[in-house]
């Protein structure tokens, strides 16, 4: 394996995901060296880096991991050989059985009779596993290789199963490439959602409703702020706004496809002897909008956009912060259109999310997810689907990846995977193509011609959840957001008791103009209540003395640290105008 060869580097996905499969097999040997009684379940390669699910019949520490570690950069050094070899099934059962590892035993049991197993060995260990790995372990960098985490696992993820320990790593070919990688999980820490949620008064999460945020008062005029800045984009492309109920019969899942779909993620409940689930989704309710009255092609194409309240049961050890919830606001649209107007109403969503997402600073790679194994429809109708979204995206100058067997049950999908000032990736807008609910529900438009006709449907979200979006731009801004966006964009802080009702009167006036404004008239040091004020991620303060009444004006200082010393109140407003109007990043 020549390292120089472009083919065995980092840039090479299939490498990077061979080298850390290697890593899993290296840590797998470094606790059983350490623990020869620990159980090994199952250790692949993931986004960033790899884990090992492990049965131990003691608690993993952080002291633990270190020894894993150094014993890590033993067999690193030792270069050991990784030599593939198969077995048939009955001696694989054996060979496994002999080494007392029942999840093992499990995994084989589950192959077929005349299946040949694959056995991976380096040194005195040897691992059930299809590969490909490493040829030795000498090429992976034992001072750039950690352990960065050990959590609780089911097997096989069944909650009725065993509970084993996860241990996440991740390596590297260069230390300075891991330094980098650490310090950037550093500050990752650091934006954490759910930290600074907290620190900033944004949302709390309770014991009493795992998965569903309660939304705290500054929280509530970001996210209001959010979906003002919705309403408006949507009005500026076409769009009406509808609003559909929470709790809809079981027959209308049933006619939509979710009920036999989707159940095992609804909440359902029982009303006059009647099933009922609250809505997943708002797309069914969207069909009986448009059903509720005739359709010429002069309405169409007609965007029909909704702010709905879904509920979704997600297993309580997915939850995580604002990221995944039970209950959400979901940003949905459903478009509908002629077959010839299609491409161009793919290419006005892609318009809209591109204007939308430049307004937060956030760039996106775009994904092509096709036909499911449980897809309703034909072939057919999904091949002419995705080469329409494929020709609509193309014409754009714009690239996208194929995420072959992801697309809804209904259609295929582009999914727009947003990159925040990190690097890190959020799947957030999405565009669905479903000729398939505008059949279930006999949808119709009167043509050109006089005659009925099947409108196509797009469903599509700018994004994804309102909540989740929060999460994301908390993070991708540190909580330090645009002053269009900032719950309080203005903190006075008066230096003396004169000056309070000074600062009184200025915070009136901006508040009169619109704008968000506190003030600290608490007996402190000014020096504190900028550090304070700092840290609350405020945008703009202003510092207000006895001079400044004398002058009418304001000390300006930037949450940046930068002090824009003392203007006029008229100088200020029109700066802070300015910020908000064009919705600048800074």
């Amino acid at each position: 394996m020549a390292e120089e060869n472009n083919q065995y580097t980092f840039e090479n996905p299939e490498y990077r995901q061979t080298y850390w499969h290697t890593c899993s097999h290296v840590m797998a040997q470094a606790v059983k060296r350490l623990w020869p009684e620990v159980k090994l379940a199952i250790g692949p390669s993931i986004d960033e880096g790899w884990y090992y699910d492990l049965d131990a019949p003691f608690a993993f520490t952080p002291e633990h991991l270190e020894k894993i570690e150094a014993e890590m950069r033993k067999i690193c050094k030792e270069k050991l050989k990784l030599e593939r070899f198969e077995l048939p099934r009955a001696e694989a059962l054996k060979f496994m059985e002999e080494k007392g590892e029942p999840f093992k035993v499990e995994l084989i049991n589950d192959l077929p009779e005349d299946a040949h197993i694959s056995f991976y060995k380096q040194g005195e260990f040897t691992d059930l596993c299809a590969g490909p790995h490493l040829d030795s372990t000498g090429r992976i960098k034992g001072n750039a290789l950690k352990l960065t985490a050990c959590n609780a696992a089911y097997w096989r993820g069944d909650s009725n199963r065993e509970t084993l320990q996860r241990i996440y790593g991740i390596a590297f070919p260069k230390k300075e490439e891991l330094e980098a990688y650490i310090q950037r999980i550093e500050e990752a820490k650091k934006r954490d959602h759910r930290k600074l949620g907290k620190e900033l008064g944004l949302f709390m999460l309770r014991e009493e409703g795992p998965g569903f945020p309660f939304f705290l008062p500054k929280g509530m005029v970001l996210k209001n702020t959010l979906i003002d800045y919705w309403r408006q984009v949507h009005k500026k492309y076409g769009y009406v706004e509808i609003s559909t109920p929470i709790i809809l019969n079981r027959q209308l899942w049933e006619r939509s496809g979710h009920w036999d779909h989707y159940k095992a993620n609804m909440y359902t409940t029982v009303i006059d002897d009647e099933d009922y689930a609250i809505k997943p989704m708002n797309c069914p309710g969207g069909m009986l909008v448009y059903a509720s009255e005739p359709h010429s092609y002069r309405d169409l194409p007609l965007r029909v956009g909704e702010l709905g309240l879904v509920h979704r049961h997600e297993l309580s050890g997915a939850l995580h912060g604002l990221f995944r919830v039970r209950c959400f606001t979901q940003d949905d649209a459903h478009l509908f259109m002629t077959q010839e107007q299609l491409k161009d109403e793919i290419k006005n969503v892609v318009k809209l999310f591109d204007e939308v997402y430049s307004v937060f600073g956030l760039s996106y790679t775009i994904e092509l997810s096709t036909m499911p194994e449980d897809h309703i429809g034909t072939v057919e109708q999904w091949e002419h689907n995705q080469n329409i979204l494929k020709e609509a995206i193309t014409e754009m100058g714009k690239e996208f990846e194929v995420n072959e067997g992801d697309g809804a049950f209904y259609g295929p999908k582009l999914d727009f995977h947003l990159a925040d000032s990190l690097g890190r990736t959020w799947q957030c807008g999405t565009v669905q193509l479903d000729s398939q609910l505008p059949e279930r529900f006999e949808l119709e438009y009167t043509g050109e011609d006089g005659q009925k006709h099947r409108p196509v449907m797009l469903h599509r979200v700018v994004l994804g959840s309102i909540e989740r979006f929060i999460g994301v731009i908390t993070e991708h801004f540190a909580g330090a957001f645009p002053a269009w966006l900032a719950p309080v964009q203005v903190k006075l802080l008066p230096i003396t008791d004169r000056a309070a009702e000074y600062a009184d009167q200025i915070a009136a006036q901006l508040d009169e103009a619109g704008f968000r404004v506190e003030v600290d008239s608490r007996n402190e040091k000014v020096g504190k209540k900028i550090r304070e004020a700092t840290l609350e991620k405020i945008p703009y303060m202003l510092v207000v003395g006895d001079r400044d009444m004398e002058n009418q004006t304001v000390s300006v200082r930037l949450r940046s640290g930068e002090d824009l010393g003392a203007m006029s109140l008229a100088a200020f407003q029109d700066m802070l105008k300015q910020a908000v109007d064009s919705k600048a990043l800074n």
